[in-house]
């Protein structure tokens, strides 16, 4: 009783005050008293994400980059979306939609009462504008060094563009008329890149609405500060009921992927992107933290400038093709999270040709056939090697990876000059191709069809933007053209097997691996919903 009575009066401190201070009370009464309640914790309703590189701009239109277009998935809706976890496309801000027999007409209906975060209207000219914006390359709103490379890239070209006409026919309808039928149109159309913005705001921002943008997704923008954070706020008046649940999101970049765990584990952010894979263990073990893969929908390469000399010899590609040791690389810097790449696309994509053989790791055959090409000592010059300074989904650590690569190529006779500018620059370079010979690049498929890898990044019509091999074979052209327009699935995974054939024997790059992301959060993150392309709603997440 005395010790029970002592440890009574140690607790009365823990205030602050001394037992004495105590006011002595007399309850007199029967009844029996209760005890009062403790103040309900309240759940955490910020979220810190931390990712491996900043954002090159904020408008998805101009950008080809995943950190930018993750932060443009939070802020822009486009007309359709992929169900969670998957390419699935359903209702976004078109409710519904008709195709008319022939595939050339869509006809979208739209979401009506939906605002922009500026207060102006969703509506059928707000579509219409976005569109002639992206398509008219003498666009008023087409700003200097901007370039919509992704609408490029999905819909074909000028003069041959697949979309002819987009016109509204009534406040809440739009019309699309295409010029030829494209069976992955509703796929293309529901990608992060054709968000709708706010006309408003494009005419009174201009070029600063990269850096400012307006959408009607559930985040509103506040402030980026660059190679830092960007600030988003919840929208109050966001049209999914009930979304987003957090109340504000906080994206910081910590290019390091050690310094980001270490982040995680000390409390700093709550979600990571890229953890390095030989940290896959400590972090198995933290109770406290859980592990999220996302599904392997991803290519990283080592792609060839055909521009340059001697690279626009086949033999040469071919030579350096057998002095690149995947599996060595995969076993050194994956952790078994990855798998050698053959062709350019994944093989957990429909139309990936299984029966394409790799080219063997063996640097007696890359000496011969550089040999064959007239370099029997190697090649003369330096070559220059482009090696991502900041971690993807596909490569959580470019430069060792380079340096892996160029160890090798040295012991042809082939001597590399590693550099890795900012990444900003690093696109810019890569798109004109003046600087690299050889550079390190990958892609997270947008939507599901094979479309979005061969075409996107391989065809002539992708040059400049996403082709930065710089690679054109009118055979390849014709068929992935005919890819397009072909409505049967069978029929059209016989055409992409045909155009990875072609672009095995030519080599416009060298096939790395595929490799299967993991992020790490918090144990108590709830609601996050992995997507293979690699963008995710932050919508529906939350703390318990």
């Amino acid at each position: 009783m005395v010790l029970v009575f002592a440890l009574a009066g140690c607790g009365s401190k823990s205030d602050g005050k001394q037992a004495s201070e105590t006011p002595k009370t007399t309850d007199n009464s029967s009844e029996k008293k209760e005890d009062p309640k403790p103040e309900e914790k309240k759940a955490q309703d910020t979220l810190i994400f931390g990712r491996g590189g900043d954002s090159v701009a904020l408008d998805p239109a101009i950008v080809t980059d995943g950190e930018s277009l993750k932060i443009g998935h939070q802020v822009f809706d486009s007309l359709l979306e992929y169900k969670e976890g998957v390419t699935e496309v359903q209702a976004a801000l078109a409710e519904s939609w008709e195709v008319s027999p022939d595939g050339l007409k869509y006809i979208f209906k739209l979401r009506q009462g939906v605002k922009f975060h500026d207060g102006t209207d969703f509506n059928a000219d707000a579509v219409v504008f976005n569109f002639k914006r992206w398509s008219d390359p003498k666009s008023e709103f087409k700003f200097t060094d901007d370039s919509f490379d992704y609408y490029d890239s999905m819909f074909g070209p000028e003069g041959s563009r697949v979309i002819k006409d987009v016109k509204a026919v009534d406040a809440n309808t739009v019309e699309f008329t295409l010029s030829q039928p494209q069976a992955p149109f509703l796929q293309n159309i529901a990608m992060t890149c054709f968000g709708i913005a706010s006309p408003a705001a494009i005419k009174e921002k201009k070029e600063n609405f990269k850096n400012e943008p307006v959408g009607t997704g559930p985040f509103v923008f506040k402030e980026w500060k660059r190679n830092d954070s960007i600030t988003l706020e919840k929208n109050p008046n966001y049209w999914k009921q009930g979304l987003p649940k957090l109340n504000k999101v906080i994206v910081r970049s910590i290019p390091d992927n050690s310094a980001r765990f270490n982040a995680l584990q000390n409390g700093e952010i709550d979600i990571m992107e890229d953890l390095n894979p030989d940290d896959l263990s400590v972090l198995e073990s933290k109770s406290d933290l859980q592990k999220i893969n996302r599904p392997s929908f991803n290519i990283a390469y080592l792609g060839f400038n055909l521009k340059k000399k001697p690279f626009d010899n086949v033999k040469v590609r071919e030579a350096l093709s057998h002095a690149v040791n995947k599996q060595g690389i995969i076993d050194a810097f994956f952790a078994g999270q990855a798998k050698p790449a053959v062709n350019p696309m994944p093989p957990t994509l429909w139309g990936h040709n299984d029966s394409i053989q790799d080219y063997d790791y063996n640097l007696d055959t890359a000496k011969q056939l550089l040999a064959d090409a007239g370099y029997p000592n190697g090649l003369p010059d330096p070559v220059t090697f482009y090696a991502m300074p900041v971690s993807r989904p596909y490569m959580p650590d470019g430069k060792k990876v380079a340096e892996a690569i160029q160890a090798d190529f040295e012991k042809i006779g082939v001597k590399v000059n590693i550099q890795s500018p900012e990444w900003a620059t690093y696109l810019d370079d890569t798109k004109v191709g003046a600087k690299d010979d050889i550079y390190m690049m990958g892609w997270t498929g947008d939507n599901g069809d094979p479309d979005n890898f061969i075409y996107t990044l391989l065809d002539k019509d992708s040059i400049p933007g996403n082709n930065r091999s710089f690679y054109v074979n009118e055979d390849l052209h014709k068929i992935l053209i005919e890819a397009q327009k072909e409505v049967s699935q069978d029929k059209r995974v016989e055409l992409y097997k045909q155009s990875q054939e072609i672009i095995k024997k030519d080599i416009p790059w060298i096939p790395l691996v595929h490799t299967t992301p993991i992020l790490a959060a918090k144990a108590n993150l709830k609601g996050y919903v992995p997507s293979p392309t690699g963008t995710e709603a932050y919508s529906n997440m939350y703390f318990e």
